[in-house]
């Protein structure tokens, strides 16, 4: 079963709920953690595994083959993307601005335009007793995040053993990159906080989710801060609260020094045992 976990802006405990709900589920089932917040993965503090592989990713954008073009300009004009201009004489290509299409390479009357391969980021795979993690990391310059996320869930469908339970930390927001990495989840949960910019957020994640048309349930973080607006809104929509977290002191501290919150709470692993048996009754 594949769970992502998300939310709808960042800093509202995403990464700690990810990395301690699949180390806990570690602890009785065989499970994956995918880090897939792929511009500023940090789920690798927390699980302080062996590396076992690094796997370089690519994409694919043209360039401009000077000679044999006729600057007929057909290339820029079928570009949706704005990646390629027609200058004068001359053909301009934005590699960073290409989604690899194929299309200006597949139409160019003269083959003008062949694609060629460019370093896209690494994805680097570790074990930690019986979980494994699986994290992906942009090549500095790079731009778009969600080839490298669809490479790494292709790299975990083909390449991986099968686990009872795939986690995936995903990118915050509802940009394309958080969309592409939860699109492949059996469940989603959406992590918020009990703040005006936490239910601003969390209705846009939720709206997302319906567009996917995917299962969702919510976690609150830092209950104790805010107000109930977040709890009215979910029982309204029909939403589960299938978890919360207090804001504690001593959680922020376990979180500063890169420790797991259950190896220290017995509170925070009935929370995740809730979680989980919620997880295990929708399956």
């Amino acid at each position: 079963m594949r769970i992502a976990i998300a939310s709808g802006k960042g800093g509202t405990g995403k990464t700690t709920l990810a990395v301690n709900l699949a180390l806990y589920a570690a602890q009785t089932s065989n499970a994956l953690l995918m880090d897939l917040d792929v511009e500023e993965p940090n789920s690798s503090l927390f699980v302080k595994g062996d590396l076992i592989s690094e796997t370089p990713a690519y994409r694919m954008a043209p360039v401009w083959d000077k000679p044999a073009c006729l600057l007929c300009g057909e290339c820029a004009s079928i570009c949706m993307f704005n990646a390629i201009l027609k200058l004068g004489d001359m053909i301009m290509v934005l590699p960073e601005l290409c989604h690899t299409c194929h299309a200006c390479s597949e139409l160019c009357p003269v083959g003008a335009l062949p694609m060629q391969q460019r370093p896209l980021g690494i994805m680097r795979l570790f074990r930690k007793d019986a979980l494994l993690f699986l994290e992906s990391k942009l090549e500095i310059g790079v731009e778009q995040a969600a080839p490298l996320i669809k490479q790494s869930l292709d790299y975990v469908n083909n390449e991986l053993p099968a686990t009872d339970y795939q986690f995936i930390d995903c990118p915050p927001g509802t940009s394309c990159s958080m969309i592409h990495a939860t699109k492949t989840a059996d469940y989603v949960i959406l992590v918020t906080e009990p703040t005006p910019f936490g239910l601003h957020d969390l209705r846009l994640a939720v709206e997302t989710m319906r567009q996917l048309d995917k299962p969702i349930g919510v976690v609150v973080n830092r209950i104790g801060i805010g107000n109930e607006d977040v709890f009215t809104y979910c029982r309204e929509e029909g939403i589960e609260v299938i978890g919360t977290i207090i804001n504690s002191r001593e959680f922020a501290e376990l979180y500063s020094r890169a420790e797991l919150m259950f190896t220290y709470n017995e509170v925070f692993r009935h929370t995740l045992d809730e979680i989980l048996r919620r997880i295990r009754g929708i399956r």
